[in-house]
């Protein structure tokens, strides 16, 4: 059934358990996490990102989680837990829901950028 990208997001706002930044901040401690950015480049290159963050964009995350996928990132594994964030909170809670699809499991939309770096999440300049 067609949907339109306001059921799609109530969906994965349903499906992914959404952090508020300092429940972020106490994920971010353990060793086994990957914060992944999805906003895209030039967005991250104008902020900065959230430090120690990984920024694949949205469009790319499937061919980066894939472990079949010739454009893998070794970088995610679904032993981790994953926390993805964006501009506002709607493409991480769609990435979201496209990695549970693909078999991961301790997946955690965060929100977006500005509401972390706000709450005094810790940025650094993009590289």
């Amino acid at each position: 059934m067609p949907q339109n990208v306001k059921q799609m997001l109530a969906e994965a706002n349903a499906a992914v358990p959404k952090l508020s930044p300092a429940e972020a901040a106490e994920k971010m401690q353990s060793p086994d996490v990957l914060i992944v950015d999805v906003r895209d480049p030039n967005e991250v290159q104008q902020t900065g990102r959230i430090k120690g963050a990984l920024n694949v964009s949205r469009g790319m995350l499937e061919f980066r989680a894939d472990p079949d996928s010739p454009y893998h990132n070794q970088a995610f594994s679904k032993d981790k837990t994953i926390l993805l964030h964006c501009a506002s909170g709607g493409r991480s809670a769609l990435a979201g829901k496209a990695l549970q699809e693909m078999g991961y499991t301790k997946v955690f939309n965060i929100g977006g950028f500005k509401e972390l770096a706000d709450a005094g999440t810790e940025v650094e300049p993009a590289t």
